[in-house]
Parts: C-alpha cells; structure tokens; sequence
C-alpha cells in the first residue's frame, strides 16, 4: 500500500488513547497507521527528577525556617 504524503493528518487523541476519524468513515472498514507519537506529558523520570528537587528544596527551606524562627524567638525572649 503506498500513501500520498498529502492523505497523512494529524489528529488529537482523547483521553483514553481514542481519535475520531470523522462521519465518511461510518460504517467503512478503515486502515489506521500510527506514524508518530508526540506527547505534551513529561516521562517518568523527569517527574521523579523534579519530585527529588522539590523535596530537597523543601528540605533546606525548613531548614533556614527553623534556623530564623529560633533567632526570632531567641530575640523576644532578650
């Protein structure tokens, strides 16, 4: 089967992975090629990559909170 580079569409998946062809395929047997997919999520690792840095970050924050309330409460009590 050869294909015109002019019959490729692009179309948007829902979000359980399904496209619509359109109604003048109703009733038709069609052939369906997935030639590309591109993806607007991050994979895996980049998630559990920003997740470490959110959590390290969030670590050392507490961290200067604690060392700044302590000096503000150390303050009052002088």
């Amino acid at each position: 089967m050869k294909v015109d580079a002019e019959d490729l569409r692009t179309n948007e998946t829902d979000d359980r992975g399904r496209i619509y062809l359109g109604t003048e395929y109703a009733n038709k047997r069609v052939t369906v090629a997935v030639v590309e997919v591109e993806s607007d999520r991050p994979d895996e690792d980049e998630l559990a990559a920003a997740y470490r840095e959110a959590s390290d970050s969030a670590a050392e924050l507490a961290g200067e909170w604690d060392e700044a309330s302590d000096e503000a409460w150390d303050g009052l009590e002088e």
